[in-house]
């Protein structure tokens, strides 16, 4: 794992410049985790639509909105920041890679294995590469992997893990992206749980899914597109098998063709009790065990994760010098699962991994505001 680039000595003396791709809905979380921090500051931005960037730039204090192709360039950027839609991932990563710098991107990696395989080739010496999610840092997922690694539950067996929706166009303006390859439930809300699932019970080793669409059109309920109707691309309904490394075997369901669950997001069972990991979309949530004999779940006290982290928490990580935590290494990982999992729903069939990830140990519980140079 990379926790130094030849970047930390260029910033010994100012905050670590994030350059931002892509401004929308999502950028405004980056944005107010990055909001008057010492160590990183957003020293430019680029969109499709400049009035957009020009607006935004114009809020934080030296900034500046800019052309891709300036913002990968500019020097006083050591990070490119890449929210753009997953089709465009790969494209952005690998301009910033060959511009020398790192890079730190939204969820999923990129929109294929192949260009996410591409993008890992290309990372330049004394660079990095990093990827959301990483809601896993924060106290919620990492306080239940703490205490899966003490053996609080014993030896894991299994997991389940789900999510369900009506889908996304009854909130987003523009849901077109979710409805796409590289969208779907299982890309769009699979990392959150995947990647949890991988923290608790280590790499997947083979998988087995099912797939389905219930419907071709969706119709956009909410913005100004109120009304119209969206091609379905993708399949919007996606359950799984999988075998981990350690012999864990974990069974998962993604889902835009729902309502809402009352089902825990994720439940760990082991050879000694059962564990309840909150909702992996957010950072924080409470963390309930339940060991065999005891007459009902008790709350396990919050041991472990970044206290108070919003999104970018991933990326301040690996300016520290144990950091590195939301790897491009996990995120090629989780990405060859949901890819897997896909295969394996189409050609009804088992289908074995070729990469792995090494976990890093729990983070040590700490204030997120705390991590300054």
């Amino acid at each position: 794992m990379t926790t130094a680039t030849d970047s930390d000595a260029r910033t010994a003396e100012r905050a670590h410049g994030v350059g931002i791709v892509g401004l929308g809905v999502i950028s405004g979380q980056y944005l107010t985790t990055f909001r008057g921090r010492e160590d990183v500051a957003v020293v430019a931005v680029a969109d499709l639509d400049v009035a957009r960037a020009q607006a935004v730039a114009r809020d934080i204090p030296g900034c500046r909105a800019l052309s891709v192709a300036e913002l990968v360039s500019d020097p006083q950027v050591d990070t490119v920041l890449n929210l753009t839609i997953p089709a465009a991932h790969a494209e952005i990563a690998l301009q910033a890679f060959a511009a020398g710098k790192n890079v730190y991107g939204e969820k999923p990696l990129a929109a294929t294995m192949t260009e996410a395989r591409q993008v890992v080739a290309a990372v330049p010496a004394g660079a990095w590469l990093g990827g959301a999610p990483d809601t896993v840092l924060g106290t919620g997922i990492q306080t239940a992997h703490a205490a899966v690694d003490a053996g609080l539950i014993g030896r894991p067996v299994s997991a389940i893990a789900t999510w369900i929706s009506g889908g996304h166009e009854s909130w987003h303006p523009h849901p077109d992206f979710y409805y796409r390859p590289g969208g779907g439930p299982l890309l769009d809300m699979g990392p959150y749980y995947l990647t949890s699932l991988v923290q608790l019970l280590g790499p997947v080793v083979r998988v087995s899914g099912a797939s389905s669409r219930s419907r071709d059109i969706r119709r956009i309920a909410t913005g100004p597109r109120a009304g119209e109707e969206i091609p379905v691309e993708v399949d919007t309904h996606v359950t799984g098998t999988l075998v981990h490394e350690g012999g864990a075997v974990s069974t998962v369901t993604f889902s835009f063709d729902g309502g809402q669950t009352g089902a825990p997001p994720i439940e760990v069972h082991g050879e000694a009790g059962s564990l309840q990991a909150p909702d992996p979309n957010l950072f924080d949530g409470q963390v309930r065990m339940r060991r065999h004999g005891a007459q009902d779940w008790a709350d396990v006290p919050t041991g472990a994760g970044y206290v108070g982290a919003g999104r970018g928490v991933g990326l301040v990580d690996f300016l520290r010098p144990d950091g590195g935590r939301a790897s491009g290494a996990m995120a090629l990982h989780v990405l060859e699962i949901m890819s897997s999992l896909l295969d394996a729903a189409a050609e009804r069939r088992w289908v074995d991994l070729a990469t792995t990830v090494e976990l890093p140990a729990p983070v040590p519980l700490t204030r997120f505001g705390a991590l300054v140079r």
